[in-house]
């Protein structure tokens, strides 16, 4: 079985390998093991805080092997974004050029850069191993992070937003850089990714350009990925999307990945969580994938979740000794739960 918890300071080797394995593209864990731990120690020092509103806090999480106890993935979470340095995005607009004269109606999709997302909760840094993508493992990496925020709403914002990453090929290259954004920064988009990565964003405000650009002007190569993921993200796009998440014609300014947003109150899994009591016994799991929940303690700093079937009446969950060790938790304490599949409506 796995489980989810907050990340330690031990677990900065794994977490730089994953940065180098998670390759291009994945910006939130630059391959720097300073800058690395300075993102763990934020995590750290977020979960010790009474907070009750949202500003510069992270927080990141760590999937676990229960047999091995190996670090198998990460997922994480930025309270409010922008708040100390710009958050750039572009935002897809249309522009319509009319002459009555000549009888020409012309409409042209643009892009302008923008800040609209600024003070924006963000739902990111997720990376599952490829051997551990089984058993629902994904679902539970991603969706543990909604329990989380649905137990402690106060610290993070009324809208929550997950950039995807966008379109690149296997050799790590990306058509929107190569026909658009290698023309202002004249370097690789490994690059910039990294730069940007490690909170570099400086350069984005001198270098990129302020006024709208007309994308029926780019390389047709880089107008067709405008919006598309990266085949590995696919997966998780549809997740959220099924969660409540939509896109609303916002793109990256490096890849053109879309930004998919949602009001932190109707993501399904934080609406519909609930309450339970516990009740431990040997004969509570059962195999019906229909009763399958994620199950969270309702601690912060002590945070546990796992995916396990059982059995759920009346306020009582049946839990396992394996479950309850897991999530920390004993006879008659209360936990929060979700069923695991489940579409907004």
């Amino acid at each position: 079985m796995y489980y989810i918890r907050p990340i330690e300071m031990n677990d900065l080797e794994t977490l730089h390998q994953i940065a180098i394995e998670s390759g291009p593209g994945f910006t939130s864990l630059p391959e720097n093991s300073a800058l690395l731990a300075d993102k763990i120690e934020r995590s750290l020092n977020a979960l010790k805080q009474d907070i009750q509103k949202a500003a510069n806090e992270s927080y990141l999480f760590v999937l676990i092997d229960s047999e091995t106890e190996e670090v198998v993935g990460t997922t994480g979470i930025e309270a409010a974004v922008g708040l100390q340095e710009p958050w750039y995005h572009y935002r897809v607009g249309t522009v319509v050029h009319a002459s009555r004269e000549l009888n020409i109606h012309n409409q042209f999709k643009t892009l302008y850069l923008c800040n609209d997302y600024t003070g924006c909760t963000e739902v990111c840094t997720l990376y599952l191993k490829p051997e551990h993508r089984h058993s629902q493992n994904g679902s539970l990496l991603s969706k543990s992070r909604f329990l989380f925020m649905a137990e402690q709403p106060q610290r993070f914002s009324e809208r929550v937003i997950a950039e995807m990453r966008g379109f690149s090929d296997d050799n790590g290259r990306s058509p929107f850089w190569e026909g658009f954004g290698r023309k202002f920064f004249a370097m690789d988009y490994s690059e910039a990714d990294y730069l940007t990565g490690s909170g570099n964003k400086v350069f984005i405000a001198e270098l990129m350009p302020k006024y709208s650009i007309y994308i029926h002007l780019l390389p047709e190569e880089a107008q067709e990925v405008i919006g598309r993921v990266h085949a590995n993200t696919e997966p998780a796009r549809r997740m959220l999307e099924n969660e409540g998440f939509r896109f609303e014609n916002y793109v990256d300014i490096f890849d053109a990945g879309p930004t998919i947003t949602a009001p932190l109150a109707k993501i399904r899994a934080i609406r519909d969580s609930r309450y339970a009591k516990i009740r431990i016994s040997q004969q509570a799991d059962v195999t019906d994938s229909d009763s399958a929940y994620l199950l969270s303690n309702t601690r912060a700093a002590g945070f546990r979740c796992c995916l396990a079937n059982c059995q759920t009446n009346q306020g009582i969950a049946e839990l396992t000794p394996e479950t309850a060790e897991m999530l920390q938790v004993k006879d008659s304490d209360t936990i929060r739960l979700v069923e695991l599949k489940g579409r907004h409506p």
